[in-house]
Protein backbone atom coordinates (compact mmCIF):
# COMPACT_ATOMS: atom_id res chain seq x y z
CA UNK A 1 0.00 0.00 0.00
CA UNK A 2 1.42 3.37 -1.01
CA UNK A 3 1.28 6.27 1.39
CA UNK A 4 0.35 9.77 0.40
CA UNK A 5 1.83 12.24 2.84
CA UNK A 6 1.70 16.01 2.86
CA UNK A 7 5.16 17.23 3.90
CA UNK A 8 4.04 20.82 4.24
CA UNK A 9 0.38 21.65 4.05
CA UNK A 10 -1.83 24.66 3.81
CA UNK A 11 -5.53 24.63 4.50
CA UNK A 12 -7.04 25.62 1.16
CA UNK A 13 -10.69 24.65 1.20
CA UNK A 14 -13.32 24.47 3.90
CA UNK A 15 -17.06 24.79 3.62
CA UNK A 16 -19.88 24.46 6.08
CA UNK A 17 -23.49 25.16 5.18
CA UNK A 18 -26.87 25.12 6.81
CA UNK A 19 -29.30 25.24 3.92
CA UNK A 20 -33.03 25.75 3.74
CA UNK A 21 -35.19 23.36 1.69
CA UNK A 22 -35.45 26.02 -1.05
CA UNK A 23 -31.66 26.36 -1.12
CA UNK A 24 -31.27 22.60 -1.39
CA UNK A 25 -33.76 22.44 -4.26
CA UNK A 26 -31.92 25.17 -6.18
CA UNK A 27 -28.58 23.55 -5.43
CA UNK A 28 -29.76 20.20 -6.75
CA UNK A 29 -31.10 21.72 -9.97
CA UNK A 30 -27.73 23.42 -10.48
CA UNK A 31 -25.88 20.20 -9.74
CA UNK A 32 -27.93 18.21 -12.23
CA UNK A 33 -27.22 20.72 -15.01
CA UNK A 34 -23.54 20.95 -14.28
CA UNK A 35 -22.99 17.26 -13.60
CA UNK A 36 -24.25 16.53 -17.11
CA UNK A 37 -21.77 19.14 -18.36
CA UNK A 38 -19.05 17.37 -16.36
CA UNK A 39 -19.97 14.06 -17.96
CA UNK A 40 -19.46 15.64 -21.38
CA UNK A 41 -15.99 16.71 -20.25
CA UNK A 42 -15.30 13.19 -19.08
CA UNK A 43 -16.26 11.86 -22.48
CA UNK A 44 -13.73 14.29 -23.93
CA UNK A 45 -11.07 12.39 -21.99
CA UNK A 46 -12.23 9.22 -23.70
CA UNK A 47 -11.87 10.85 -27.10
CA UNK A 48 -8.36 12.04 -26.25
CA UNK A 49 -7.25 8.56 -25.20
CA UNK A 50 -8.66 7.09 -28.40
CA UNK A 51 -6.76 9.62 -30.50
CA UNK A 52 -3.54 8.69 -28.69
CA UNK A 53 -4.07 5.00 -29.40
CA UNK A 54 -4.90 5.41 -33.08
CA UNK A 55 -2.38 8.14 -33.94
CA UNK A 56 0.82 6.51 -32.67
CA UNK A 57 3.35 6.18 -35.51
CA UNK A 58 3.82 2.63 -36.62
CA UNK A 59 0.83 1.31 -34.73
CA UNK A 60 0.30 -2.23 -35.97
CA UNK A 61 -1.91 -3.76 -33.31
CA UNK A 62 -5.15 -2.25 -34.56
CA UNK A 63 -7.15 -5.07 -33.00
CA UNK A 64 -5.61 -4.35 -29.60
CA UNK A 65 -6.36 -0.65 -29.91
CA UNK A 66 -9.97 -1.39 -30.78
CA UNK A 67 -10.25 -3.73 -27.79
CA UNK A 68 -8.91 -1.04 -25.45
CA UNK A 69 -11.35 1.47 -26.92
CA UNK A 70 -14.25 -0.93 -26.36
CA UNK A 71 -13.19 -1.55 -22.74
CA UNK A 72 -13.13 2.19 -22.04
CA UNK A 73 -16.59 2.66 -23.54
CA UNK A 74 -17.90 -0.11 -21.30
CA UNK A 75 -16.18 1.48 -18.29
CA UNK A 76 -17.73 4.88 -19.06
CA UNK A 77 -21.11 3.20 -19.34
CA UNK A 78 -20.67 1.65 -15.89
CA UNK A 79 -19.54 4.99 -14.49
CA UNK A 80 -22.52 6.83 -15.97
CA UNK A 81 -24.90 4.20 -14.58
CA UNK A 82 -23.45 4.65 -11.09
CA UNK A 83 -23.79 8.42 -11.38
CA UNK A 84 -27.36 8.30 -12.69
CA UNK A 85 -29.84 10.17 -10.53
CA UNK A 86 -31.41 8.16 -7.73
CA UNK A 87 -33.80 9.52 -5.11
CA UNK A 88 -34.26 6.12 -3.52
CA UNK A 89 -34.07 5.90 0.25
CA UNK A 90 -33.31 2.19 0.04
CA UNK A 91 -30.12 1.38 1.94
CA UNK A 92 -27.25 0.07 -0.15
CA UNK A 93 -23.84 -1.32 0.75
CA UNK A 94 -21.27 1.48 0.94
CA UNK A 95 -18.44 -0.98 0.32
CA UNK A 96 -20.01 -2.54 -2.78
CA UNK A 97 -21.19 0.76 -4.28
CA UNK A 98 -17.94 2.69 -3.90
CA UNK A 99 -15.66 -0.20 -4.82
CA UNK A 100 -17.62 -0.40 -8.09
CA UNK A 101 -17.27 3.36 -8.50
CA UNK A 102 -13.52 3.26 -7.93
CA UNK A 103 -13.11 0.43 -10.41
CA UNK A 104 -15.11 2.29 -13.05
CA UNK A 105 -13.18 5.53 -12.45
CA UNK A 106 -9.90 3.69 -12.70
CA UNK A 107 -10.78 1.94 -15.95
CA UNK A 108 -12.45 4.94 -17.61
CA UNK A 109 -10.38 7.90 -16.42
CA UNK A 110 -7.20 6.99 -14.54
CA UNK A 111 -5.62 3.99 -16.26
CA UNK A 112 -5.67 5.63 -19.73
CA UNK A 113 -3.82 8.60 -18.17
CA UNK A 114 -1.23 6.37 -16.50
CA UNK A 115 -2.54 7.03 -12.97
CA UNK A 116 -2.88 4.28 -10.37
CA UNK A 117 -5.91 4.13 -8.10
CA UNK A 118 -6.10 2.75 -4.58
CA UNK A 119 -9.30 2.38 -2.57
CA UNK A 120 -9.97 1.74 1.11
CA UNK A 121 -13.72 1.45 1.66
CA UNK A 122 -15.21 0.57 5.03
CA UNK A 123 -18.41 -1.43 5.29
CA UNK A 124 -21.71 0.20 6.15
CA UNK A 125 -25.00 1.24 4.60
CA UNK A 126 -26.39 4.53 3.27
CA UNK A 127 -29.50 5.52 1.29
CA UNK A 128 -28.94 5.16 -2.46
CA UNK A 129 -29.60 8.89 -2.93
CA UNK A 130 -26.73 9.80 -0.60
CA UNK A 131 -24.39 7.32 -2.27
CA UNK A 132 -25.25 8.86 -5.63
CA UNK A 133 -24.46 12.41 -4.49
CA UNK A 134 -21.25 11.36 -2.79
CA UNK A 135 -20.31 9.52 -5.99
CA UNK A 136 -20.77 12.70 -8.02
CA UNK A 137 -18.53 14.57 -5.59
CA UNK A 138 -15.84 11.90 -5.58
CA UNK A 139 -15.93 11.71 -9.39
CA UNK A 140 -15.48 15.47 -9.64
CA UNK A 141 -12.52 15.39 -7.24
CA UNK A 142 -10.88 12.43 -9.00
CA UNK A 143 -11.37 13.94 -12.46
CA UNK A 144 -9.96 17.27 -11.27
CA UNK A 145 -6.89 15.57 -9.80
CA UNK A 146 -6.34 13.53 -12.96
CA UNK A 147 -6.42 16.69 -15.08
CA UNK A 148 -4.28 18.99 -12.92
CA UNK A 149 -2.19 17.14 -10.33
CA UNK A 150 0.29 15.33 -12.56
CA UNK A 151 1.71 17.55 -15.32
CA UNK A 152 5.09 15.77 -15.41
CA UNK A 153 5.12 13.07 -12.77
CA UNK A 154 5.72 9.34 -12.84
CA UNK A 155 4.19 6.95 -10.32
CA UNK A 156 1.02 9.06 -10.16
CA UNK A 157 -1.42 7.83 -7.54
CA UNK A 158 -4.94 8.75 -6.43
CA UNK A 159 -6.28 7.18 -3.25
CA UNK A 160 -9.98 7.09 -2.34
CA UNK A 161 -11.09 6.38 1.22
CA UNK A 162 -14.49 5.95 2.86
CA UNK A 163 -14.48 5.73 6.65
CA UNK A 164 -17.19 5.95 9.32
CA UNK A 165 -15.86 7.93 12.29
CA UNK A 166 -17.67 9.61 15.20
CA UNK A 167 -21.13 9.47 13.60
CA UNK A 168 -19.87 10.87 10.31
CA UNK A 169 -18.73 9.46 6.98
CA UNK A 170 -15.32 10.76 5.89
CA UNK A 171 -14.88 10.50 2.12
CA UNK A 172 -11.35 11.41 1.03
CA UNK A 173 -9.63 11.83 -2.33
CA UNK A 174 -5.85 12.21 -2.02
CA UNK A 175 -3.16 12.43 -4.67
CA UNK A 176 0.65 12.54 -4.69
CA UNK A 177 0.77 15.28 -7.32
CA UNK A 178 2.11 18.81 -7.34
CA UNK A 179 -0.30 20.14 -4.71
CA UNK A 180 -3.11 22.63 -5.26
CA UNK A 181 -1.99 26.26 -5.16
CA UNK A 182 -5.31 27.89 -4.36
CA UNK A 183 -8.95 27.29 -3.49
CA UNK A 184 -11.20 25.27 -5.76
CA UNK A 185 -12.92 27.46 -8.34
CA UNK A 186 -15.21 27.32 -11.35
CA UNK A 187 -17.79 24.78 -12.38
CA UNK A 188 -16.28 21.99 -10.33
CA UNK A 189 -16.39 24.08 -7.17
CA UNK A 190 -20.06 24.94 -7.72
CA UNK A 191 -20.88 21.27 -8.22
CA UNK A 192 -19.15 20.34 -4.98
CA UNK A 193 -20.72 23.19 -3.01
CA UNK A 194 -24.22 22.38 -4.23
CA UNK A 195 -23.87 18.68 -3.53
CA UNK A 196 -22.42 19.33 -0.08
CA UNK A 197 -25.39 21.51 0.84
CA UNK A 198 -27.83 18.88 -0.39
CA UNK A 199 -26.54 16.28 2.10
CA UNK A 200 -25.56 18.65 4.96
CA UNK A 201 -21.90 17.91 4.35
CA UNK A 202 -18.82 20.07 4.52
CA UNK A 203 -15.50 19.88 2.68
CA UNK A 204 -12.01 20.17 4.06
CA UNK A 205 -8.81 20.31 2.05
CA UNK A 206 -5.08 20.64 2.41
CA UNK A 207 -2.20 20.70 -0.02
CA UNK A 208 1.57 20.61 0.10
CA UNK A 209 4.65 19.09 -1.50
CA UNK A 210 3.21 15.62 -0.96
CA UNK A 211 0.04 16.33 -2.93
CA UNK A 212 -3.55 17.35 -2.29
CA UNK A 213 -6.18 15.84 -0.01
CA UNK A 214 -9.88 16.75 0.05
CA UNK A 215 -12.28 15.21 2.56
CA UNK A 216 -16.08 15.27 2.47
CA UNK A 217 -17.51 15.10 6.00
CA UNK A 218 -21.13 13.95 6.03
CA UNK A 219 -23.21 13.20 9.15
CA UNK A 220 -23.99 9.49 9.23
CA UNK A 221 -27.64 10.29 9.89
CA UNK A 222 -27.91 13.07 7.28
Amino acid sequence: MSAIGLETSDHFFRSQHIASPDDQSRDWELVLRESHHRMKNTLTLLGASVRRDFSRPGTRDMSGAVDRFEQRIVAFGRLYQLLSDSDSLTAVSVEAFFENLCEALSEAVLEPAGIRCEAAIESGALPASQCHRLALMLTELVTNAAKHAFPNKNDALIRIEMANRDDAWLCTVADNGIGATGPLQGTGSRILEGLARSIDARLQGEAGRGGTRVTIVMPAAA
